[in-house]
């Protein structure tokens, strides 16, 4: 890092300082929907103040009302937004997937549209692929939609859908073909989901919250102009859109788990557990670990910006997923060893409180987004080229 670079990583820091406190305190270090605290009016209030600081959409084009900022200082303000406290971002969904998505695929007229919503803060984003039937093999899809007249109607379920009770719009894969199979026929949808053909049922889950959600489509409606891609052709907007997802912000995600894993030692020292020189082993290679994650996401973008600016297609990108979804189950183990007793029983402490959250969130990590075995198969196929 230059001294410029490290001039930049100040002023985030001092920005946060300034603006993450008063009515924003209350949900500073929280991580999202499902913890403790998290007040999602609250957080969507806290959207508009970083848009106001111009703190979103800061790798976006400035034709698009973006900072166009170079991939250093990109992953520079996800670490400090992370170090800094900064509570989950309801935001994510549509700023960095949708949005680099609507500027590959959509129209002017969409991007003109819907960018700036996304960038002020004021509208929020859901993501419609998995069904009951169709998650990790994404290409089974069954939600319906038609053309009549000028609107695209829609019957179907999605399920698992993160923040659907909390968002305005819904990016849908539905199949527009009948009688079409598989990656064929498909087309990408945006759908408003304040609407009467559209109803939303909370998943409750093992936290005791619910971040997840089922949508149903009773022939919901959506202009017939809001389409990503040609119809017939939504499987490839589908997959470009999943290639945003292992993008910059994967550092944030990363500076996340940084604080869980200070929390834990913090945790581990207050109760006796780094005592044991079994633990302090395991603590050790998970911290290791976590530094090796880092590494190998800043290797993945420097290699890809230049090529596609910005959106990683290296062999190496391919493990990202599969290796820190394995890494986080397997640190809820140990959140919840170093606990021990205490991971079952209730208690004022939040730093415990926040390791119970991982404990029981980690289950999911190597399901969500792609199970395990989907992940190897991804890797084999695509990022190594062997036989299906």
């Amino acid at each position: 890092m230059t001294a410029d670079y490290e001039a930049f990583r100040a002023e985030i820091a001092a920005w946060m300082q300034q603006h993450l406190r008063g009515e924003f305190e209350s949900i500073r270090n929280c991580s999202g929907l499902g913890d403790a605290g998290y007040d999602p009016k609250l957080a969507k209030r806290w959207e508009q103040a970083l848009a106001r600081g111009g703190w979103v959409g800061i790798g976006w084009p400035k034709e698009h009302g973006g900072r166009a900022l170079p991939l250093a200082q990109q992953v520079v303000f996800h670490e400090e937004y992370v170090r800094a406290g900064g509570p989950g971002r309801l935001g994510h969904i549509g700023e960095t997937l949708l949005a680099p998505t609507l500027m590959a695929f959509g129209t002017r007229e969409q991007q003109q549209r819907f960018l700036p919503g996304i960038l002020a803060g004021t509208e929020y984003w859901a993501q419609g692929y998995s069904e009951p039937n169709a998650g990790s093999d994404l290409a089974n899809v069954q939600t319906r939609a038609r053309l009549e007249g000028d609107s695209w109607v829609i019957d179907g379920q999605k399920t698992w859908t993160s923040w659907a009770h909390e968002s305005d719009w819904i990016f849908v894969v539905a199949r527009c073909e009948p009688g079409s199979q598989r990656h064929k026929g498909l087309v990408m949808l945006l759908v408003p989901l304040r609407q009467a053909g559209v109803a939303i049922r909370p998943i409750r889950q093992i936290t005791g919250d619910s971040e997840f959600n089922e949508v149903f489509f009773d022939g919901a409606r959506t202009a017939g102009s809001l389409h990503l891609g040609a119809p017939g052709e939504g499987w490839k907007v589908a997959m470009a859109l999943l290639g945003f997802e292992r993008g910059v912000s994967t550092l944030g995600q990363q500076a996340g788990f940084e604080r869980e894993m200070a929390c834990l030692i913090d945790v581990a020292r207050r109760n006796g557990a780094a005592r044991d020189p079994d633990m302090r082993q395991r603590i050790a290679q998970a911290a290791a670990t976590l530094d090796a994650l880092r590494c190998n996401a800043l290797r993945v973008l420097a290699q890809d910006e230049a090529a596609s600016g910005g959106v990683p297609v290296s062999r190496e990108a391919y493990i990202a997923k599969y290796v820190w979804s394995n890494w986080r189950r397997d640190f809820g183990r140990l959140a919840a060893d170093v606990l021990g007793a205490a991971a079952c029983l209730p208690d004022d402490d939040p730093m415990a409180q926040k390791l119970r959250q991982v404990w029981l969130f980690s289950r999911s990590d190597t399901i969500y987004a792609g199970t395990n075995e989907i992940q190897l198969n991804l890797i084999a196929e695509r990022a190594l080229g062997m036989p299906r």
